[in-house]
């Protein structure tokens, strides 16, 4: 009997490139951890390139996987990967959903937002991860069984300066609990995933230059706001909280929220 922790399972990762940077981002590290633990992966991304490259690591590891594309504001698209997982392996029994956006897609304070940025963000971030469950909850139904993991935000919960992120990644606590309570009787599990300050390529290079910033003085920035150690947290972090929710070890857990966040939830003043 395989002592892997995901063995025999089917994993979709959505969210599974990245953009170019120096560390490795959430959904990458994620999508390696499953496989690692014996998941056969599916690895989604806007970015085709991306995906694939996800996908080249795990097989150079010797896992399992391959890569879809889809623009997950697209149900069309959303439709057609989980399909192209049913179709290849007959089941689905993980969906994690990992994408984001917030200054990429022009998110800014209340006083300044525009329709069309607050919709951007809102469609990445939020509507995808209903859409993407609503679709996965039909095989896991059938199957009577499945585990969804979404990744919300600290800034849920904090003083986040941007209003359709802190919006959005809110929208994802509620809306985890809601497929928690209405799937239950089903044998589904749904949590979510708070992480705090992480360091991601997207979470560094978005804010390199901006103001005239070096990377260091980012780095150093988002370091100084974190207890635990005076440093941010990894992709590695987030995908190891996201393993254990996924797995049978959290066989009793649903409708969670589990902070990554190294104690910054827990400063005051």
């Amino acid at each position: 009997m395989s002592d892997l922790r995901l063995s025999g399972k089917v994993a979709m990762v959505v969210g599974a490139g990245q953009t170019p940077g120096r560390t490795i981002g959430n959904g990458r590290a994620t999508a390696i951890l499953f496989a690692r633990e014996g998941a056969r992966v599916v690895a989604v991304d806007r970015d085709l390139d991306a995906a694939q490259a996800t996908v080249d690591q795990i097989g150079a590891e010797g896992g399992e996987a391959f890569a879809v594309q889809a623009d997950v504001t697209s149900e069309t698209d959303i439709t057609a990967m989980i399909a192209a997982c049913v179709d290849r392996w007959n089941r689905l029994d993980i969906l994690h959903n990992n994408a984001g956006i917030s200054i990429a897609g022009g998110d800014a304070p209340i006083s300044e937002i525009d329709a069309a940025a607050f919709d951007r963000v809102t469609a990445v971030n939020l509507q995808s991860m209903v859409i993407s469950c609503k679709h996965a909850l039909a095989v896991m139904r059938r199957q009577g069984s499945g585990a969804i993991v979404n990744i919300s935000s600290l800034a849920a919960v904090i003083n986040y300066p941007f209003v359709a992120y802190r919006t959005s990644k809110a929208g994802v606590i509620t809306m985890t609990q809601h497929i928690a309570i209405t799937n239950a009787r089903y044998g589904i599990r749904a949590n979510v995933i708070l992480p705090g300050l992480i360091d991601t390529p997207m979470a560094i290079e978005n804010r390199v230059g901006r103001g005239g910033a070096t990377r260091e003085e980012v780095i150093a920035e988002r370091n100084s706001h974190v207890p635990l150690g005076n440093k941010m947290g990894t992709g590695w972090d987030v995908a190891r909280a996201a393993l254990f929710l996924a797995s049978e070890e959290a066989s009793f857990i649903t409708g969670a929220t589990l902070t990554v966040d190294g104690g910054q939830s827990l400063v005051t003043g």
